[in-house]
């Protein structure tokens, strides 16, 4: 994919408030620990270029999906104290991201000052992409600079609307994203090999319609594989999809030979997480049974399919890598992968945090801090993130 987008290097960044967005969107336990920093060490390289050239650095990211009277859990506030900890320089927290009182604070910045405001999506208006929203925003900043290459996919006030009010360019990771991104496309060599896991079949089922079209084989593990078996009624557990989903399950043919599916689980009785667990072929889960992992057949399965391959791409976890008990399914093909020397593109949240639990990030030709806009990137889509950054350089 060609683009045509300005870099933080074709700004003069000095003494000027640049209004960067960031993709902070990681894991908080409820006492407002942060679980995995990886997002956040990412965007480092960036802040620090700016820091360098003395620019007023208003920091804007989301969180989750919060809901009402839920906003304490989804606060960006721990994370301006780990940026600190990074930077070792203060960061300024704000309790908003748009209003007077945060403009009025952000025109009164002296050179080499950061500033993190407050969760995006507090505001409805942030995913609506409403463009009096996106105009608030940009009255904050001189310069927009875009970090945050796992949500350029979305139609966002801070994503894409924005462009239309500030001049607006790309950041370091986001950079490394997309060129790295561009040169697996153009050296992709087959057999292609695409494994998708999860839990969130709503998410990807579009995706597996699609790349079981542009893939030479399509692996599908996590609980999304027996949600879809469930839908065909080959699997006791997993739940019917919803209607919309169904529709696109519906055009999936279960017996076309690219696509790969569990034929067995490791389970547990589910009201039992903790207890005893058993392997199962698909026929021997019970209604009262959860499915936690692959089981060993598939694993034996997925990995020829693995060997098989030249390019590799992978997205969600194939069992509840959380706990230790449920995460020799996802070990098993990072194994493979690694074994197989393939050029490996991962991606998503929960995969890099699987990884990076056990020590693997290394052992990967490129690991995306994107999971849909990765995906997106790769299957040739049109980007509003991405479009917004170059229809502002015409």
């Amino acid at each position: 994919m060609e683009m045509k987008i300005k870099t933080i290097r074709d700004f003069d960044v000095r003494e000027k408030r640049v209004l960067l967005r960031v993709d902070f969107n990681v894991d908080i336990d409820e006492k407002g620990r942060i679980i995995d920093d990886y997002k956040v060490v990412r965007t480092i390289p960036t802040i620090k270029y700016l820091l360098e050239r003395q620019a007023k650095i208003i920091l804007m990211s989301h969180l989750g999906r919060p809901k009402k009277g839920l906003k304490n859990r989804f606060t960006l506030k721990p994370i301006a104290k780990r940026l600190e900890e990074l930077l070792n320089k203060k960061v300024r927290f704000l309790p908003d991201c748009v209003g007077q009182g945060i403009e009025k604070i952000t025109k009164s910045m002296k050179p080499g000052e950061i500033i993190l405001l407050e969760n995006l999506r507090f505001h409805e208006e942030e995913m609506k992409g409403d463009l009096s929203f996106a105009k608030r925003l940009a009255s904050l900043g001189e310069i927009y600079i875009n970090d945050a290459f796992g949500c350029v996919h979305r139609d966002h006030a801070s994503v894409s609307k924005i462009c239309q009010f500030l001049p607006s360019g790309g950041g370091f990771l986001l950079e490394e994203e997309i060129n790295t991104l561009s040169q697996a496309i153009k050296k992709k060599v087959p057999p292609l090999v695409a494994i998708i896991g999860g839990v969130k079949i709503k998410t990807k089922i579009s995706l597996i319609d699609n790349l079981l079209k542009e893939a030479d084989e399509v692996v599908v593990g996590g609980k999304i594989a027996y949600d879809i078996l469930a839908g065909k009624g080959l699997c006791m557990r997993g739940y019917i999809p919803e209607p919309e989903v169904l529709d696109v399950l519906n055009r999936i043919e279960i017996t076309n030979p690219k696509l790969h599916l569990p034929v067995d689980g490791i389970v547990v009785l589910k009201e039992e997480i903790e207890g005893n667990r058993r392997k199962a072929a698909l026929g021997q889960i019970r209604k009262e049974e959860k499915i936690l992992d692959i089981g060993p057949e598939t694993v034996r399965i997925f990995r020829e399919v693995i060997f098989t391959a030249k390019t590799i791409i992978w997205n969600g976890p194939l069992g509840k890598f959380e706990d230790e008990r449920f995460a020799r399914g996802s070990l098993e093909i990072a194994d493979a992968i690694i074994k197989s020397k393939a050029f490996s593109i991962i991606g998503g949240g929960d995969t890099c945090a699987f990884l990076r639990k056990y020590h693997l990030t290394d052992k990967f030709g490129f690991i995306s801090t994107g999971g849909g806009a990765m995906l997106s990137f790769l299957e040739n889509k049109r980007l509003p993130g991405l479009l917004a950054l170059e229809e502002s350089n015409n």
